[in-house]
């Protein structure tokens, strides 16, 4: 596995043991797409959340930043960078995912309740070629395909880990960094008018989710 000079220490990141613990167990890009693949989806039933590392682990929820965060932080424990990469879409949710790298090719570790835009493995010479590898399967609820542009990698070592790791409020501001950052776009307009909407096979497909919102008692 490539390292870094300094793998991230369970005092500096401000976890329990029984947290670092479970980021320990977590030694390979597999072992922790397994890991956040399993936990259930956050459907956000009390409004808009961006839940640190430590709210993930503890409720065993999550949506794709957050689950991005718990990859990136996991990696990091185990000697490398902790990098996010933002994707931007045009009438949708953008995505995010946790980035990796194995022999000069990148991957994605990330979660989705459905089929199209789970993670990648380590085959993209390129952070464009990995966002590409998005586009036809991004599409929005009319059945557009709406994935725009993409980030370059992020660090999260730029930011104190009391603010990802262990924020006991919500993690914006690594919401607004990612935004900030700057992003490429991936077609052309000229391109966009060329892009043809999701067939049937292809909608009732994406109908298909791994989770279902708990209904209220």
């Amino acid at each position: 596995m490539p390292r870094t000079k300094r793998s991230a220490r369970r005092e500096a990141l401000g976890l329990t043991k029984a947290e670092f613990a479970v980021l320990k167990r977590l030694r390979t890009p597999r072992k922790i797409r397994d890991f956040v693949t399993a936990i259930r989806a956050n459907f956000e039933p009390q409004g808009d959340t961006c839940l640190s590392v430590r709210d993930v682990l503890r409720q065993r929820r999550a949506h794709c930043i957050e689950a991005a965060m718990l990859a990136a932080c996991a990696l990091w424990v185990h000697g490398e960078p902790p990098l996010l990469m933002d994707m931007q879409a045009e009438h949708d949710f953008d995505h995010v995912v946790a980035l990796f790298r194995r022999r000069g090719c990148w991957g994605a570790i990330t979660k989705s309740n459905d089929v199209w835009l789970r993670s990648r493995d380590p085959v993209y010479r390129t952070l464009r070629e990995l966002a590409m590898s998005y586009f036809h399967e991004y599409a929005n609820e009319r059945g557009q395909k709406s994935l725009r542009s993409y980030s370059r990698a992020f660090d999260l070592r730029r930011l104190a880990p009391k603010l990802w790791v262990t924020n006991p409020q919500h993690c914006w501001d690594v919401g607004e960094q990612l935004e900030a950052i700057r992003h490429y776009p991936l077609v052309t307009r000229a391109q966009l008018r060329l892009l043809h909407r999701r067939d049937a096979m292809e909608r009732k497909i994406g109908k298909l989710l791994e989770f279902r919102p708990q209904r209220r008692k």
